[in-house]
């Protein structure tokens, strides 16, 4: 398997992905950026990818998501409203681009 397949993920961590990256859009992260923050993320939480069989299971640990929710929207706050909806509107169409693969 290629590095940087997400076939391994399930769709919780996939959806979870996608929106941690669209929060760090939203504050002027690069798209590139934005996304491999995301997975580092989504790894860190959940200690990547799927993980079957009873007892293999750990709890995922939301230590960044609490952090991430506190630091807030620094970059977006000093960004005009049409570049916060520019941002936004990007976002969207990323999601919907992104469609097609979610629901299978």
């Amino acid at each position: 398997m290629p590095r940087g397949d997400k076939s391994a993920y399930t769709d919780k961590q996939k959806r979870k992905a996608e929106h941690i990256e669209e929060s760090y859009e939203s504050r002027g992260v690069s798209d590139e950026e934005a996304e491999r923050r995301a997975w580092a993320t989504v790894n860190k939480e959940s200690g990547g990818g799927k993980k079957s069989g009873s007892g293999r299971g750990h709890s995922e640990s939301h230590a960044s998501s609490k952090k991430g929710g506190r630091i807030g929207g620094k970059a977006s706050a000093s960004r005009s409203a049409s570049e916060r909806s520019a941002s936004a509107k990007k976002a969207a169409a990323t999601r919907k681009r992104n469609e097609h693969r979610a629901h299978h």
